[in-house]
């Protein structure tokens, strides 16, 4: 990189976390360059959880009129019982969130987010049909090559590109994923085909012995975006697009809440994909290639902070590039520092809600109920500030500890 001159970035991925990355570095004048493997722009998937910590950082980008538009800002958030629908604590989302942390709380289709956020970056800074397959450290320069031939040159590569990371192995060679026994069955149903059930703008989640269900509102309250999370004995795939069958969730959830059942039986179709667990990693960054996303922190959806995690890891990995911007390693040393305790520590929680979530009624069950009604745990005010309050933009020293608040 000649003195005087902004970094050249390339980014592998094109998802929600690589175009933000992306977005943020041109508007700090950094020459950036997005490679994604898919022949169009699109994201898998349905719904999306967007907290202060991350729409603070979205909005800054010019796309809250976007949000605004297709996102559902819920008046709370609920957590309630499986079978009587007994409601065992409520957040407050909706004004009181944006008062209490200056932006708001979304749910989103994820597909509205990514086009909200594609319309940000020039068409001819994103090249798609290009599939990454491995790089090259010169120590002044990396260099990407892809499987349709081409071959780029960088002062700085990012991986973000995914749970299934080719960069990510790049550097720290293969994982080792651990099933935890779950899986997930996500469906979209059309809001005016539940009319009758009379729901409010509210995330809830419904949490019974083995397995849990979450719905809220997404693309403008035209669609009911839900997940079902069940417990299985075994699982080899980790895949986002398998279809499932509407009646064997049905099945499932036997038993529970009427409205939990008439959501189920109103969509059309359901996909399902297991839940792998990664522990998190010790490090991010080697030199000039560092990672982002999913492809460093990928979560279970347990505190539907992923795409978030993502947006926030975007923010700070522009400060740092600004900060040290003749410095790539020294830069990607700090983001590292200041984003890798953070994912960690969510990483962690969402392991653990995997626990509360699926009590069987009991004492312990009983136990939690109390706790929860003390607004003890993470999706009460007093325990998710430390969440929300945080500016990813703002780019200071390394936290004291993977442990502090």
């Amino acid at each position: 990189m000649v003195q005087g001159t902004q970094a050249q970035v390339a980014i592998i991925g094109g998802g929600i976390g690589g175009l933000t990355a992306a977005a943020w570095l041109l508007r700090a004048g950094f020459e950036v360059q997005v490679y994604e493997q898919a022949k169009s722009l699109g994201e898998v998937g349905a719904g999306i959880n967007i907290g202060p910590n991350a729409s603070r950082i979205l909005h800054r980008l010019g796309i809250a009129e976007e949000l605004g538009r297709t996102g559902v800002k819920p008046v709370t958030f609920d957590q309630r019982r499986w079978d009587d629908g007994r409601v065992l604590l409520r957040s407050p989302l909706g004004e009181g969130v944006e008062t209490a942390f200056g932006a708001p709380y979304y749910t989103l289709h994820r597909g509205d987010l990514h086009r909200a956020l594609a319309d940000a970056i020039p068409v001819d800074r994103v090249h798609l049909a290009h599939r990454f397959t491995h790089l090259v450290d010169h120590g002044d320069r990396v260099e990407a090559h892809f499987e349709n031939g081409a071959s780029i040159s960088a002062d700085a590569l990012i991986g973000a590109d995914g749970i299934h990371s080719v960069v990510r192995h790049a550097l720290f060679g293969p994982e080792k994923p651990r099933f935890t026994g779950c899986v997930a069955h996500r469906g979209l149903v059309p809001a005016d085909r539940l009319t009758h059930l009379g729901l409010e703008h509210r995330t809830e989640i419904w949490m019974g012995p083995g397995r849990h269900f979450v719905h809220y509102f997404v693309s403008a309250g035209t669609l009911v975006n839900f997940v079902a999370v069940t417990e299985e004995d075994s699982w080899l795939r980790e895949s986002w697009v398998d279809r499932g069958e509407v009646a064997d969730v049905l099945a499932a959830f036997e038993g529970w809440h009427n409205q939990v059942l008439s959501i189920i039986g109103a969509t059309d179709e359901t996909y399902k994909w297991a839940l792998f667990d990664r522990s998190p990693l010790a490090r991010w960054s080697i030199g000039r290639i560092t990672l982002l996303g999913d492809s460093c922190h990928p979560m279970l959806p347990f505190m539907g902070q992923g795409a978030a995690q993502a947006i926030e890891d975007a923010a700070t990995l522009k400060g740092c590039l600004t900060k040290f911007p003749h410095d790539v390693p020294e830069a990607l040393r700090l983001y590292e520092q200041l984003r890798l305790p953070r994912a960690s520590r969510l990483q962690r929680m969402s392991e653990t809600n995997k626990t509360r979530f699926h009590m069987p009624d009991g004492q312990a069950q009983r136990e939690r109920d109390a706790q929860m009604a003390r607004g003890a745990t993470d999706w009460s005010w007093a325990a998710i500030a430390w969440l929300y309050e945080h500016d990813a933009e703002v780019v200071e020293g390394p936290p004291m500890s993977c442990g502090s608040k």
